[in-house]
């Protein structure tokens, strides 16, 4: 059976609060815990009233105090809003706390507007530092080595894992380099899917850390008692993907019944392009698609998402999704 994990991007949903996401952020992690789940992953995104996610480290920390044996992690950091040493500080505190429990995703891109970046002190330099930064972070949390000056405490000596995370091949070229695992995001921009995977797995140069090339595919998920329930609670996820195509981010949309009726035709043929990479509708429907999926691309690893306004009806998502992966 591949190994299946979840991404939460601790949606706040239309009539609730970022204190309700954040506690529905925990239940959810306990729940996957108990189907199976072998991590759970968090996203750094800003300014965006939708997310609770924004202080990813200390919602890992949250999620990591109220489990037990599910790995916790992010997915991802934007290493280029932050100094690599915090963020190995951070993620050293975070390992020590909870030990071979912690995962670090990283990636490229802002996570948010322009505007924002620069009030995060994004550096808006021409020159694109990404790869050294990595390498210094990867270093931070290598064992104690005499002569380094700048050492991470905590961090240095806890070997926290660290994948890239992409949507290109810049990303898929960067982590074969680095011989670092790669988690392609196909469940929001899955247009180099193919492309990207192949670059990977033909140019992987084998690490201290990694001698196979190991790939995660993301996939949204939307599972109801049938097909017709599960494509109602993806109505969900294409209003939210819309209103951020335009402009107009905001709390999770409730699901409506015809979703063509208040999304444009064009763009809402955009949403649905870029949300492809999906299984949708009752628990047969849902196991087809992941297997077709699965089949096609050959991940080692799948995590899956899905933003569901209805908690209820996000965790049922989460079980019939489980279901359909261990019936494969």
């Amino acid at each position: 059976m591949t190994p299946y994990s979840l991404l939460d991007l601790s949606p706040v949903p239309e009539g609730a609060t970022a204190a309700d996401a954040l506690r529905n952020s925990l239940d959810l992690a306990r729940h996957a815990e108990s189907l199976g789940y072998a991590r759970v992953w968090l996203a750094e995104h800003h300014n965006m009233p939708g997310i609770a996610s924004a202080a990813t480290a200390v919602v890992i920390g949250h999620v990591a105090a109220g489990t037990s044996r599910i790995r916790v992690g992010a997915g991802g950091i934007m290493l280029p809003n932050h100094a690599p040493l915090v963020i190995a500080e951070q993620f050293g505190t975070l390992a020590t706390l909870f030990p071979g429990r912690i995962d670090l995703g990283i990636g490229r891109a802002p996570g948010t507007d322009m505007a924002t970046a620069r009030a995060l002190r994004r550096h808006m330099e021409a020159a694109d530092h990404f790869p050294q930064d990595v390498v210094e972070l990867i270093g931070y949390f290598a064992p104690e080595a005499e002569g380094r000056q700048v050492r991470a405490f905590p961090g240095t000596g806890t070997q926290v894992p660290v994948w890239i995370l992409g949507s290109s091949l810049y990303g898929a070229q960067l982590a074969a380099w680095l011989g670092l695992p790669y988690a392609f995001a196909s469940h929001f921009a899955p247009a180099d899917l193919d492309a990207a995977l192949a670059l990977y797995r033909q140019s992987f140069e084998p690490s201290a850390g990694l001698q196979q090339p190991h790939v995660m595919l993301a996939i949204n998920v939307f599972a109801g008692e049938d097909d017709a329930e599960g494509h109602f609670l993806r109505t969900s996820m294409q209003q939210a993907f819309a209103n951020l195509r335009t402009g107009k981010p905001g709390k999770l949309p409730p699901p409506v019944a015809d979703v063509a009726a208040v999304i444009d035709p064009g763009m809402l043929a955009q949403v649905d392009q870029a949300l492809a990479i999906a299984a949708t509708g009752g628990v047969a429907s849902v196991r087809a698609g992941l297997g077709a999926l699965i089949a096609r691309h050959a991940p080692d690893e799948v995590i899956l998402t899905g933003q569901i306004h209805n908690h209820d009806a996000r965790k049922r998502s989460f079980a019939i999704a489980a279901e359909a992966m261990q019936g494969l």
